[in-house]
């Protein structure tokens, strides 16, 4: 793909949506992505505080009952690659909104649904399958989610300022922890525990029917993006037996390049056949954002909660992960507007290496049990781990070209989600278990190391012509 940045600048100004347009664009992509990743990680928190009691057998020891639910929470993990192949091979054949707006609507039935579940006590080993059931259905619809949102915003956006409002959508996934852990947080405060245990952690979950409202606004008021209508024109032409040459001379290399696309090959096996060390480097430079992101906002709420760890409150850890995902967002939004101007590469390793150094720091900080310690602690691995997350969308964006670009981001990030965050607090759990608490840190040390390899290994990506088709 080239990387001419002129290539970009003379596509013609329709080929960009205006200010306004864009502020629609990006708030609604905001909004969407925050509900879904809400919906997400209420699963999280819930699988450390409360599934292990709800869904599983009474005398079951903590430990076992702890591991059994993340366990059933590294379900949705592995749904997402699906989903990203699905939601994939469709968004390069239908567009990049049609998808978006049925994996927000399959994430608010499926989020809902689990909310009105029946607990081990009355249903027995039934209900546990029913919750891995509509956990799938929530990675399913996730790995769908970050591709549509993602594009629909970089492609619709300015090139110089691509990375900026990518970070709109990469800003849904803090933002749904810091709702998810509000959410539970005004439920344990307004019930009592026994209340709360028995149906007040119902509640967040059966909000998530707001989703089907968002996904009704996706699909009347925004249009899909310009890169894709672009390519939809061009595909039309050839099939009609037209000279695919644009009319526009800006175009004209966007038009001979659309020759190379087949029409009847599935987008997901084109990108596999284009991209396979791109898609294999993507996963890898994924890695120390899944571990690092779920051993902080699952991992560590288990282990300061439980009495085997630090035997803090509750309470005391979601407002220590509530006030380090917010800070998270602006660390987000600063790397990827740096990126604009310096490039995705060097701040994405920075944040890695930042981020394996730091989690050698994060335990002792909160065995220590002081809660502003904790936040410390939490609030720059999570910021430091936003130096990689917020230039994101940009990077994967441009590393794809168009007719394939939903499939090849979608399985970079869901392979690297699968790998790096499905089994992330169980494996922690497990080390902590056996080996100590100083292998946890170890581990996410690990997975920064390739993180930085991988990314490494790709080429600078910024100023891409991604109207461009290989």
């Amino acid at each position: 793909m080239s990387t001419d940045a002129t290539a970009a600048d003379s596509l013609p100004e329709a080929s960009t949506a205006s200010t306004s347009t864009m502020r629609k664009v990006a708030l609604t992509s905001l909004a969407g992505t925050s509900i879904e990743w809400y919906d997400f990680f209420l699963y999280g928190t819930a699988a450390a505080l409360v599934f292990p009691i709800v869904f599983f057998p009474s005398d079951m020891p903590v430990m076992v009952a702890l591991i059994a639910s993340f366990s059933t929470f590294a379900v949705g993990f592995i749904a997402r690659p699906l989903g990203g192949i699905i939601f994939g091979h469709f968004g390069d054949r239908l567009g990049r909104k049609k998808m978006l707006v049925v994996a927000l609507m399959m994430m608010g039935v499926g989020t809902t649904l689990i909310g009105a579940l029946p607990g081990y006590a009355t249903a027995g080993a039934a209900a546990p399958i029913m919750l891995v059931i509509l956990r799938f259905v929530q990675g399913l619809a996730i790995g769908g989610q970050w591709g549509g949102a993602m594009l629909l915003v970089t492609e619709t956006s300015p090139p110089e300022k691509r990375g900026w409002y990518g970070a709109f959508a990469q800003a849904g996934a803090p933002i749904g922890v810091i709702l998810a852990n509000l959410a539970f947080l005004v439920i344990s405060y307004a019930v009592s525990e026994e209340a709360f245990m028995s149906w007040g952690w119902r509640i967040p979950f059966l909000a998530s029917v707001v989703l089907i409202g968002i996904s009704l606004y996706v699909q009347l008021h925004l249009e899909d993006t310009p890169a894709f209508k672009e390519l939809e024109r061009l595909k039309q032409l050839k099939h009609h037996g037209e000279d695919v040459m644009a009319p526009e001379e800006a175009f004209s290399k966007v038009a001979a390049d659309s020759r190379a696309v087949n029409m009847r090959r599935s987008p997901v096996l084109e990108a596999l056949r284009l991209y396979p060390g791109r898609i294999c480097l993507a996963a890898g430079a994924f890695l120390s954002i899944q571990v690092t992101f779920y051993i902080m906002i699952a991992f560590v709420v288990a282990y300061g909660s439980s009495a085997e760890g630090v035997g803090l409150s509750r309470n005391t850890l979601l407002a220590a992960v509530l006030i380090a995902s917010v800070i998270q967002v602006p660390f987000q939004f600063w790397a990827a507007g740096y990126s604009d101007r310096h490039g995705r590469r060097g701040i994405f390793m920075l944040g890695a290496v930042l981020t394996g150094a730091w989690a050698f720091a994060l335990f002792p900080l909160v065995d220590t049990g002081n809660f502003y310690l904790i936040t410390l602690a939490l609030t720059l691995g999570l910021g430091f781990m936003g130096l990689q997350y917020g230039p994101q969308a940009a990077f994967f964006t441009e590393l794809f070209s168009t007719h394939v670009r939903y499939s090849g981001a979608s399985l970079g990030y869901q392979i690297g989600a699968i790998v790096g965050g499905a089994l992330a607090p169980t494996i922690a759990v497990l080390l902590w278990n056996q080996y100590g608490i100083i292998y946890v840190a170890l581990y996410m040390a690990v997975a920064s190391a390739l993180t930085v390899l991988s990314v490494w290994l790709l080429t600078e990506t910024r100023g891409t012509d991604i109207h461009a088709v290989e």
